[in-house]
């Protein structure tokens, strides 16, 4: 039986075809598990240069490219083009295996070719070479081959090993992009994934069967149509799920306890946490958990972790639920159904307390003194709270104003309880101690995504829901990407990562472009990395090259609508699918407020709040823009996105920040959060980032826009 590998530039490539040729390709190849290649009629290419290469008919005008094994069933579709372009293609390229990872690796030898003589003119008259000062054995060692190697002695400037990047095979240039960054030959060789010596051994340079098998970084094989069709169905979800050899270490590696994963966005965190759950849950050694912050997070994991385990006895070992969702259902184990008060009504609460017994505290200097001091460390007396440390907490309390706040917090919690009432908080710490008198702990793993945005009582939580062993729990996160105000140290929560925490640098999805834009925004800011030192972005880096950022200011927020609607329109014109494109505002006011503009504007949106809602001019499986605030994009990401209402008053949003006057570290810690908050929105893009206001810009774009005309409403830089 032929079994089928799909390399994934033709995963891209699909989704860009026009749905009539997607059926078609659809139907060729379902059939191709139970048909031998005579019967699908693969056909050889004439004057190509791999003689593996095949050609399938797909209907008149479009031809798909097959590599073709030597010996074997496996075959792997490369590309499908219109007839002459797939021939062209065809004839450029060759198809070899990667003498150091032992992975299939496809290179257009025209483009080499045609290049190598007038790189090596400039090099001739050049004082030095990028490689100069690496051996050719080092090169060699790390699966340069003689063709390649020829092309790299050549090379003066890295910014030619950047245009080479479409032509030369992939593992040979991020070994020579990583030497030209700066890396030893060593880390390189611990970079790329390359195999050890005495596998390298065991390579067989013509054994593309064997090569196609470990090259999970790039193809993925299927057993059978409906496989196949799943492949087909969610090409851009099925990129999310491949796994760079870095990446695939942590998610198979065996921890003696907790561990952790960084790193900025779009460097692979989720992935990771995606193929740490399933090997968990492959190893049989009990229910795995699968957790994060948010519904919309949580359900984005779902959906991934069902494509990226088919098996359903596998699949339910893997528990795949918010924090908040596990703390209510073990609350209810022992308790009646709790009724949540909403934050507006936790704030009167509050505003009650200080007004009945006279306090000198605002209702959020209470709010946040209990979650900061009281919740996080676990304080249940007023002796233990007198000699509390009160870090990160600029408004000194000197012994009579802490009786003070400890009076506030008793009557808070009183009544709260005299009228059956609870918050988030308060149902963590009581699923907490549940499981603590409980002697069977429901999850042998637990593997956390988004983890710099969980609280202290969350992290106590999850601690006592997971009985302390090997791989026990997985942290996977990024502090520059802290949407909310939680400030912890895992290792005062009983979840030590030192030695056992790795930090990822490479983006996958977003441009250089949009990410080297989006990082001005924090630049300076200390940012702690949740175990009690200092996070930084250095080394924080994008392989990948698209449009500058588009900036557009407007006079009013009509006007800035119908500029974000139109931008949208620009984007479906150029061949982007409606549900590849994100919007994000700053708060659900304006979130509800553009759906309906767009709405009239003859764009289908859904709001992200509502999954299951679709617009009335959109049947149930037609695309839709998704619109959501810059909190909802948190985890998610689409091929273009809008941040619309960057505008000052609206980004910071003031009723976000404390007052300095009232206490200046939490108003910089709130300045600070609003920052990462759109630093988050404006890395969801892949390809392109759109960024409007209307009035005058936020505070927090002002450095970032290099032409002061740009501010003014109506202006509109473009990269176009």
């Amino acid at each position: 039986m032929a079994r089928l590998g799909i390399d994934k530039d033709f995963l891209l490539g699909f989704a860009a075809l026009e749905k009539q040729v997607q059926n078609r390709v659809l139907d060729v190849f379902a059939r191709f598990e139970a048909a031998t290649h005579t019967g699908l009629h693969l056909e050889k290419i004439g004057n190509a240069r791999d003689d593996r290469f095949r050609s399938i008919r797909i209907d008149r005008f479009w031809r798909g490219i097959i590599l073709a094994p030597d010996s074997g069933d496996t075959y792997t579709l490369l590309k499908v083009l219109p007839h002459d372009d797939a021939y062209a293609w065809a004839q450029r390229r060759r198809a070899s295996v990667n003498a150091a990872t032992g992975r299939i690796e496809i290179r257009d030898v025209v483009a080499i070719d045609a290049t190598l003589p007038a790189l090596a003119a400039v090099a001739e008259q050049a004082p030095d070479r990028l490689f100069t000062l690496v051996a050719d054995k080092d090169l060699r060692r790390l699966g340069v081959d003689e063709q390649t190697l020829a092309f790299a002695r050549v090379l003066t400037d890295v910014r030619q090993l950047e245009m080479a990047r479409g032509f030369l095979p992939p593992n040979q240039w991020d070994a020579l992009f990583g030497l030209a960054a700066g890396l030893t030959p060593e880390e390189v060789w611990a970079e790329i994934g390359a195999v050890s010596e005495a596998e390298r051994a065991s390579i067989d340079a013509d054994d593309v069967a064997a090569a196609v098998e470990r090259s999970t970084d790039r193809v993925v094989l299927v057993d059978g149509p409906d496989e196949l069709l799943e492949v087909f169905r969610h090409p851009f979800a099925l990129w999310r799920v491949y796994l760079h050899p870095t990446q695939r270490r942590l998610a198979q590696a065996r921890f003696r306890g907790p561990a952790r994963v960084t790193g900025g966005p779009g460097t692979g965190k989720t992935v990771v946490a995606l193929h740490r759950a399933h090997h968990l849950a492959a190893q049989g050694t009990g229910q795995v958990l699968l957790t994060t912050f948010t519904s919309t997070m949580a359900a984005s994991l779902a959906t991934d972790l069902d494509l990226l385990v088919p098996d359903p006895s596998l699949r339910e070992r893997v528990t795949v639920a918010t924090v908040n969702k596990i703390a209510y259902e073990i609350f209810r184990t022992g308790n009646p159904q709790p009724a949540i008060l909403t934050d507006t009504e936790e704030r009167a609460v509050w505003r009650t307390v200080v007004h009945t017994l006279a306090l000198p505290f605002s209702e959020t200097f209470l709010s946040e003194e209990w979650r900061q001091v009281i919740l996080a460390q676990e304080i249940t007396t007023e002796h233990a709270y007198q000699q509390a440390r009160r870090a990160g907490r600029s408004r000194p309390l000197g012994p009579r104003q802490r009786a003070q706040v400890w009076a506030a917090w008793q009557r808070f919690d009183r009544e709260l309880r005299a009228s059956r009432r609870w918050t988030h908080e308060m149902i963590c710490v009581e699923a907490a101690r549940i499981l603590e008198r409980t002697p069977q702990r429901p999850y042998r793993h637990a593997v956390i995504d988004e983890a710099q945005d969980l609280s202290p009582v969350q992290w106590r939580l999850l601690r006592a829901a997971v009985e302390p062993g090997t791989d026990d729990i997985f942290v996977a996160g990024d502090a520059h990407q802290r949407i909310y105000n939680n400030r912890v140290s895992l290792r005062e929560l009983g979840i030590p990562v030192v030695g056992r925490s790795t930090r990822l640098t490479v983006n996958y999805r977003t441009t250089a472009e949009i990410l080297a834009w989006s990082l001005g925004m924090l630049r300076g800011e200390p940012i702690d990395d949740i175990d009690g030192g200092l996070d930084s972005a250095a080394g924080c880096r994008s392989e990948i090259h698209g449009l500058t950022p588009r900036l557009r200011g407007a006079a009013t927020w009509a006007d800035e609508m119908r500029d974000a609607a139109e931008q949208v329109r620009a984007w479906q014109r150029a061949g982007i699918a409606l549900d590849e494109i994100g919007v994000a505002v700053r708060s659900r006011t304006l979130a509800e407020s553009l759906l309906p503009a767009l709405h009239r504007l003859g764009i289908p949106a859904r709001l992200l709040s509502r999954p299951t809602e679709r617009p009335a001019q959109a049947a149930p499986t037609e695309p839709a823009v998704a619109v959501g605030t810059m909190h909802r994009m948190k985890g998610l990401e689409f091929r273009c996105v809008a941040v619309v209402g960057v505008t000052d008053g609206h980004v910071p949003a003031s009723g976000a920040v404390t007052p300095a006057a009232e206490d200046d570290v939490a108003h910089a810690r709130d300045v600070q959060r609003e920052r990462c908050l759109l630093f988050v929105a404006c890395t969801r893009a892949r390809e392109e980032l759109f960024v409007s206001w209307h009035g005058g810009q936020s505070p927090f774009l002002t450095p970032l826009l290099p032409d002061p005309r740009q501010r003014q409403p109506g202006n509109t830089p473009s990269s176009r």
